[in-house]
């Protein structure tokens, strides 16, 4: 899963060598954290947030298949 989000996030900005995502794992649930640079924040964002659902929308999605809970944050 943290290969699907840095893919996603390297396609939408213009930094793609700025994107930086850690993944934790503990038991049942995975926390992602995906940081990019300052001026690719909107673009991964979005208007009202959209992008940013979407990419969690996808994630979680594909959590399902594993039987895990994903929690995705961007910094």
């Amino acid at each position: 899963m943290k290969d699907l989000v840095e893919v996603i996030a390297k396609a939408l900005v213009d930094n793609p060598e700025e994107v930086v995502v850690k993944e934790t794992e503990s038991g049942n649930s995975v926390r992602i954290v995906l940081s990019v640079a300052e001026d690719d924040m909107g673009k991964v964002i979005g208007k009202q947030g959209r992008i940013a659902k979407a990419i969690r929308t996808v994630v979680k999605a594909a959590a399902t298949k594993e039987n895990k809970r994903v929690n995705v944050e961007i910094l």
